[in-house]
């Protein structure tokens, strides 16, 4: 029986992969040696959609020579690589965009924030398993009204390993009382899916346009708990959980 729904933060509640893409998309138009646009460099932050920032990072300096002009900045941030520099001043672009509430709440997936209120009526146990940093975690909730909405939210800062390790969503298990088989998890990318299908957890992947490619062509979820249009979400939640969600008050 479903007791607990845990969600991811990034892309799931929040277009944040989106708002990131751009931050890239700025940081390698500033640093690279030929004119790029930015659409080329958000279809190839596409391909590499949550990996880990390294990953990310030196997939884009290579795609688009950023080494030179990257490295060039690595004393002023007092660095070793180029690639370190490059994730630097793409974080001076994501960090302003993170400042202005307005951009953060409208970004918002209205059909996410939807369900989470609608299970927080039904008397679910909700939790947040995010690979945001803690301080950039509470921002962004706090800006969206959503700072009180969980009984337990876990950030990078509180897990040695990242998904697609199951260590967060353990975790937000065991602070909720609710056994992992009890959990359904919300997520948005390969890497959270993956995370929290290795917990043991029920799993359903709600696409985004940085995602949908890769959850189409994956193999280790169900094409039926892939998610592509907003309103087939309260259904397959409902179909897992056995009852109704939407409209139904807590006991």
């Amino acid at each position: 029986m479903i007791r607990a729904m845990i969600f991811d933060l990034d892309g799931t509640l929040v277009q944040t992969e989106r708002l990131k893409a751009l931050s890239y998309a700025h940081a390698a138009r500033e640093l690279c040696p030929y004119q790029v646009g930015e659409s080329q460099v958000i279809e190839s932050f596409k391909q590499v959609v949550g990996l880990p920032r390294r990953e990310v990072a030196q997939y884009l300096v290579e795609k688009f020579s950023l080494e030179k002009k990257a490295a060039a900045r690595m004393d002023e941030f007092g660095l070793q690589t180029a690639w370190q520099a490059f994730v630097q001043v793409r974080l001076g672009y994501y960090e302003r965009m993170l400042a202005d509430p307005e951009v953060i709440r409208s970004n918002q997936w209205p059909h996410n924030v939807a369900l989470l209120h609608a299970a927080r009526q039904a008397g679910c146990r909700l939790g947040l398993a995010t690979m945001s940093r803690r301080e950039q975690a509470n921002r962004v909730l706090e800006m969206t009204g959503l700072a009180s909405a969980f009984d337990f939210v876990a950030s990078r800062d509180d897990v040695d390993r990242g998904k697609p390790d199951p260590e967060i969503y353990l975790l937000v298990s065991d602070e909720l009382g609710v056994a992992p088989r009890d959990c359904l998890v919300i997520e948005d990318s390969p890497s959270g899916v993956k995370a929290a299908q290795s917990a043991g957890m029920h799993v359903i992947a709600v696409t985004t346009p940085f995602t949908r490619e890769h959850l189409e062509n994956q193999d280790f979820l169900p094409l039926e708990n892939v998610v592509h249009e907003p309103e087939e979400l309260v259904p397959l939640v409902e179909r897992i959980m056995g009852a109704q969600v939407i409209g139904t008050e807590s006991e």
